[in-house]
């Protein structure tokens, strides 16, 4: 296994992690509501009165963050060594992981961890877990 080091970007990693952190932080104690994505991104698929404006104002930032950045900066190019149905099935396969799970990464991982919560730190622990195994065996038990 080659590890590329020139992609190592440890600053960059804890600056992102710390605005993620600060974010949800924020985000909780100003709204009262956990920054998990699947669930804010839910409720725009099944809108209640009065709670639709700030579910589109925050996937509308999710969306334009990046785009405002690359104006910055230029970012790295991304590979994906995928076709396109094995990204479509492994984007239905984490939409149901995240129905089943009652909640995505950033609503278990990130939020949910941070207040404590045993139901989230075995989420994450599934999550990460079935993750990493699906890596190994697809890198190293199926490499053609």
């Amino acid at each position: 296994m080659d590890i590329a080091w020139q992609a190592f970007t440890p600053g960059a990693a804890l600056a992102g992690g710390l605005l993620i952190g600060l974010a949800a932080a924020l985000f909780v104690l100003l709204n009262g509501r956990i920054a998990g994505i699947s669930g804010i991104l839910g409720g725009l698929l099944r809108p209640v009165r009065g709670d639709v404006g700030w579910r589109l104002a925050f996937v509308g930032g999710l969306l334009v963050a990046p785009w405002l950045y690359a104006l910055l900066v230029t970012p790295a190019l991304a590979t994906v060594d995928a076709g396109w149905g094995q990204v479509l099935l492994a984007g239905l396969l984490v939409g149901m992981g995240t129905r089943l799970g009652s909640g995505c990464t950033s609503g278990h991982g990130v939020c949910g961890l941070s207040r404590l919560s045993l139901r989230s730190l075995v989420a994450t622990l599934c999550f990460m877990g079935t993750g990493f195994l699906t890596v190994y065996v697809m890198r190293h038990l199926l490499a053609a």
